[in-house]
């Protein structure tokens, strides 16, 4: 007998398993999971604690869209009907998006927001899950598709790019953050992004670092520990080849186009045949990706053109080349070489040359060649990458996000890391290093603290466009920086003038001190910098205050409109090399703070909540 109710009830248990046959696919498939459960289970906490904005950050290419996916099958197994995923104004990157959470499985089919235009049905008639890239036509049409709709959760990806209000000191809004405002102001937020920043520093829908969640890297990840470790002898796991600051002799790119081509041969002759990937990453001018396909196009003629004068030369450099690198095997490689070099793929990835996603996620030949700026900066995935070469320095500060994000080489390299090649300009590498290591002490001083991140900036790297750091919530510390009061006593007097070392007296007072009066993430900026050079820091004698000018020092705040560490205070005879400065300064009622000087440009910013 037909039973409607029996029916109803085994629906919603097919229904409402969409998580578990997610995470059931990622694990069949040989993929850790774990770190996915627990980010999952960090968002839907936030959600049942009414959090309506909030972040998810993990590292460049961490498998960020496998958790987006994860998430996605959950909040419906929640009960959240309506979900909107964003992606940036992409091609590529929503077409590559969308068909990994097509091919996901999920209860809920994933669509363009296009798909839904011409349909007689009702959106609200059914669960959706619904993909839009971030730009102002595409958003408002969604708008207007889901003004019907309450409860739109929205998982922003790369959520620091658009969508944050690049008139926020204006008393305006741009845009996209309007537009995204309005898709918000009955739903959710859920930015999900590797340089969260300018999310804090912007206040981007009034998203809550208390609540942000960790996404942890898998066990596969290969990322800034590796490419910018602090120790610059962990280098040796990959090839870096630091090039002149100033040259930009071809004779750069072809020596990086030629050597990928061995490793290349190599990795195909000694395992399962394989193709892969070199980024070539250029200035943002598309002139300059014209330029530099020419000359990659150059190179390749003079293998697959007998008459070209080179030919013969450069297959005699390759065999040299294979020998040195891969003793035994320089017969093979060349003729591979030979065999495979009229399959080789060259393309242009810009606003103007779109090569599509399968090129971008699968490479089609072992030799395929991808140039571009800023459309292969951000977002999209290269599999089975093994070479990046940066043709040019960039002579102004570094904007930590973005460079941040340029960091493709990131993720699952696996066992070709060390036939990874990345060839880049010696100064570049130098700040785009920096630019990791004030990235990595920022999310550990939340992590360290109370919830709320202190940016690092200076040295040439800048931590987010000036136009999108709301001046009214944010704080700066810059050059000497000063922190909270506490007591001072003789206990602390006699751990700084005693004779052991400086690093040790930190460690101490560390201990000693509350939190706030020496925060971690200072000493953890110090160590970052010098590593333990006893002669690159100087704890000082402690100084009274009382001293000092009445008119322009304040007592009982211990402070002095100018500052109250002088040029002439830095000098050491003991230390003449010494870059951080730690002072203590007490008044007459046994009050005191820690005040720190770099011998940098350094700012420290935090937001205000």
């Amino acid at each position: 007998m037909f039973d409607f109710g029996k029916i109803v009830d085994g629906s919603k248990g097919v229904k409402s398993d969409s998580y578990r046959r997610t995470i059931e696919r990622l694990i069949i498939k040989g993929l850790a999971v774990q770190h996915i459960e627990s980010t999952v289970e960090m968002v839907v906490n936030n959600l049942q604690a009414g959090k309506r904005s909030f972040v998810i950050y993990g590292e460049p290419q961490s498998g960020k869209t496998e958790m987006m996916i994860s998430l996605t099958a959950k909040l419906l197994d929640e009960g959240y009907r309506y979900i909107v995923v964003l992606m940036n104004d992409s091609i590529v990157l929503l077409d590559q998006n969308l068909a990994r959470f097509k091919k996901a499985g999920l209860n809920t089919v994933p669509v363009s927001y296009k798909e839904l235009l011409d349909t007689t049905v009702k959106i609200e008639s059914q669960s959706r899950i619904i993909f839009s890239k971030k730009n102002a036509s595409d958003l408002k049409k969604l708008l207007e598709l889901t003004r019907k709709i309450d409860n739109l959760v929205v998982i922003d990806d790369e959520a620091d790019y658009a969508t944050p209000n690049s008139k926020i000191n204006k008393n305006e809004k741009s845009r996209i953050n309007d537009l995204t405002g309005a898709l918000l102001e009955k739903g959710i937020y859920i930015g999900v992004t590797a340089t969260p920043a300018r999310l804090d520093l912007n206040n981007t829908h009034l998203n809550e670092p208390e609540y942000w969640i960790d996404y942890p890297t898998h066990p596969n990840y290969t990322g800034q520990d590796v490419f910018f470790p602090t120790d610059m002898s962990e280098t040796s796991k990959f090839n870096l080849e630091l090039l002149p600051d100033e040259n930009d002799d071809i004779k750069y790119l072809r020596k990086a186009v030629l050597s990928f081509l061995v490793n290349s041969s190599y990795l195909n002759i000694s395992r399962e045949e394989h193709p892969y990937t070199m980024l070539i990453h250029t200035s943002g001018k598309k002139e300059d990706h014209t330029e530099d396909f020419k000359d990659v196009s150059a190179i390749i003629t003079s293998l697959s053109d007998p008459d070209n004068k080179k030919y013969m030369p450069t297959y005699e450099y390759l065999w040299e080349l294979a020998r040195t690198k891969y003793p035994g095997y320089e017969d093979q490689i060349t003729s591979f070489i030979m065999a495979k070099i009229e399959s080789h793929y060259l393309a242009v990835m810009n606003s103007d040359h779109d090569p599509g996603n399968s090129v971008a996620g699968d490479p089609p030949s072992p030799f395929t060649f991808i140039i571009g700026g800023n459309s292969i900066s951000r977002g999209v995935t290269f599999n089975s990458l093994i070479s990046m070469f940066f043709t040019r320095d960039s002579k102004h500060s570094i904007q930590q996000d973005t460079y941040i994000q340029r960091a493709r080489m990131f993720g699952s390299r696996g066992d070709v890391l060390s036939h990874f090649e990345l060839y880049i300009p010696k100064q570049l590498y130098a700040v785009w290093r920096r630019a990791f290591i004030f990235h990595r002490l920022s999310l550990q001083s939340r992590k360290n603290g109370n919830g709320i991140p202190v940016w690092h900036e200076g040295m040439r790297v800048k931590v987010a466009a000036n136009n999108s750091i709301d001046n009214s919530s944010v704080t700066f510390d810059k050059g000497e920086m000063s922190f909270e009061k506490f007591v001072y006593s003789d206990e602390i007097e006699s751990i700084i003038i005693s004779e052991r070392s400086d690093f040790e007296k930190l460690a101490i007072l560390m201990g000693k001190l509350p939190a706030n009066s020496l925060p971690r993430y200072l000493i953890d900026f110090i160590h970052s910098f010098s590593g333990s050079d006893e002669n690159s820091i100087i704890i000082h004698k402690p100084r009274t205050i009382m001293g000092m000018d009445p008119k322009n020092t304040d007592y009982a705040e211990i402070e002095r409109a100018r500052g109250l560490i002088a040029g002439r205070d830095l000098l050491s005879n003991a230390k003449p090399e010494a870059s951080h400065h730690l002072f203590i300064f007490y008044n007459d009622k046994s009050e005191a703070r820690v005040v720190y000087k770099f011998n940098e440009n350094i700012s420290f910013i935090k937001g205000r909540k």
